[in-house]
C-alpha cells in the first residue's frame, strides 16, 4: 500500500480506487523530552544557587512564572529579578507571563534576558499584536491556554508560535494535582503541531510529576514543567528528579 503526506489529504478527486491505492499518514514532529524546572518550587532565598543546581543537574530550560496578584492570585518577581538570574545559568530562561496587561512588560522581560515569552491567550482582547510585539523583540513566541480553554484559541496563531503551553492546573500556584482531562487537549495540539510540520515545543505545565510523566509524553508533549517534582530533596536529588521525568515509562 503506498502512503501519501497529510497535507496532500483531501486534495486528490475521490475514488474507490484512490481509497485502495493512498492511505495518508501524519509524521509527529514531537521532540526528544525536555524538562523546565519551575522556579516558583525552589528556594527563593538562594535563587541564583538553586538555578546553578538545577542546570548542572541535566535541565534544558530554566522556567520562570511571573504572576501579578490580578490575572492569576499569586505575587511572584519581575524583570529585575530575571535580569539578576541571567549571569547564573546559560539555559534558556523560559519566561511566562501569567499578568494581564501583558504588553507593556514584554520587552522589559526580552531585555532582562528571556529567551522565550509565554504569554496567555486568555490575558488580552488582541493577541495577534501580543504575539507580533514578542517576536519584534527576537526572541521564542510561546501561548499558554488555560484548562477551561478550547484548543481553537490557539489555531489562528500556530503559524506565528515557537511554544504552546498546556496548563493543567489553573495558574496561580505551585503544588496543585494534575487535571487529567488535560490529556485530550494535548492530543488535539500535538495533531495541530504535527499538521504544520514545524518543530512548535508542546509544554506541559501543572502537577508533572514521575508518576505521570510517561502519560503526558504519550499524549504528545515534549517539554515538561516541573517545579515541585524536580526541587524536591534538595540539591543532591535534583539530577535523579529530572533523570525520572524524562526516563519514566508507561
Amino acid at each position: 500500500m503506498d502512503f501519501m503526506p497529510a497535507a496532500l489529504c483531501g486534495t486528490l478527486r475521490p475514488s474507490p480506487l484512490a481509497a485502495t491505492m493512498a492511505t495518508c499518514y501524519q509524521p509527529t514532529m514531537q521532540q526528544k523530552t525536555r524538562i523546565a524546572p519551575s522556579i516558583l518550587s525552589a528556594n527563593f532565598a538562594a535563587l541564583g544557587e538553586e538555578i546553578r543546581a538545577v542546570s548542572a543537574a541535566g535541565a534544558d530550560y530554566i522556567h520562570i512564572d511571573v504572576m501579578d496578584g490580578h490575572f492569576v492570585p499569586n505575587l511572584t518577581i519581575g524583570p529585575a529579578v530575571v535580569a539578576a538570574l541571567r549571569a547564573h545559568s546559560e539555559l534558556p530562561f523560559d519566561v511566562h507571563l501569567m499578568i494581564s496587561p501583558v504588553d507593556p512588560y514584554i520587552p522589559e522581560f526580552a531585555a532582562a534576558g528571556a529567551d522565550i515569552i509565554t504569554v496567555h491567550a486568555e490575558a488580552g482582547a488582541h493577541l495577534h499584536r501580543t504575539i507580533q510585539l514578542i517576536k519584534d523583540q527576537g526572541v521564542r513566541t510561546g501561548l499558554a491556554i488555560n484548562p477551561g480553554t478550547s484548543v481553537s484559541a490557539v489555531t489562528p496563531l500556530l503559524d506565528d508560535l515557537d511554544l504552546v503551553l498546556v496548563m493543567s492546573v489553573n495558574p496561580g500556584f505551585g503544588g496543585q494535582s494534575f487535571i487529567a482531562g488535560q490529556l485530550q487537549k494535548i492530543r488535539e495540539l500535538r495533531a495541530l503541531i504535527d499538521a504544520t510540520g514545524r518543530s512548535i515545543d508542546l509544554q506541559v505545565d501543572g502537577g508533572v510529576n514521575a508518576e505521570n510523566a510517561a502519560e503526558i509524553i504519550a499524549a504528545g508533549a515534549d517539554v515538561l514543567v516541573a517545579g515541585s517534582a524536580t526541587f524536591k530533596g534538595g540539591a543532591d536529588q535534583y539530577a535523579a528528579n529530572i533523570k525520572a521525568l524524562r526516563t519514566t515509562k508507561p
